[in-house]
């Protein structure tokens, strides 16, 4: 996403704790800008000057949280629970300067998972398996995953896992890029 906006970045991993910021904590807005807060922070306080990115996203049903899945088996679990039911996905962004926190947004999507045939989610995760592993909802948006919805109701950017917009408005307000 933000290639395509023209932003230059340098893509830095946080090692932050996630487990530790979720445990025992059910308000997926508050994880979601929790965590990317996080890791903007922990990548801010080494590099002086520089306005740091976090983001990440949280997936629930009906209350339950849901973790990026630890292996295939398990995405197969997630995409059988997610069959014909809806997920609130929330995805937030944060920027840091200096170690300091600066700013955070969230949005939540809702998403309403058609319902899946054993088979499908076999096929789904033959031709999407590893991929899909790396994201919360076991779907990308952008490739096969939009064959599991019926309908979608939030920001399209923050489906696909950041509210793009609100960003670009907070960096155009700080002058880190021009309005």
């Amino acid at each position: 996403m933000l290639d395509n906006a023209g932003i230059v970045y340098e893509a830095i991993p946080s090692h932050v704790d996630e487990g530790a910021i979720k445990s025992g904590r059910t308000d997926p807005m508050e994880i979601a800008q929790d965590l990317a807060m996080a890791k903007a922070l922990a990548v801010s306080r080494d590099r002086p000057g520089a306005w740091v990115i976090g983001s990440d996203s949280v997936v629930s049903v009906a209350g339950h949280l849901f973790d990026k899945p630890a292996d295939r088996d398990r995405a197969a679990e997630h995409l059988r629970h997610f069959s014909g039911r809806t997920i609130q996905l929330t995805s937030a962004v944060a920027l840091a300067v200096d170690g300091a926190a600066d700013w955070k947004h969230g949005e939540t999507a809702t998403l309403n998972v058609r319902a899946l045939s054993d088979e499908f989610i076999e096929d789904y995760l033959a031709a999407e398996w590893p991929e899909v592993g790396y994201c919360v909802g076991v779907f990308r948006l952008e490739g096969l995953g939009v064959q599991l919805f019926e309908r979608m109701e939030g920001d399209y950017f923050s489906i696909l896992g950041m509210p793009l917009l609100p960003l670009l408005g907070a960096l155009r307000d700080r002058k880190v890029i021009m309005s």
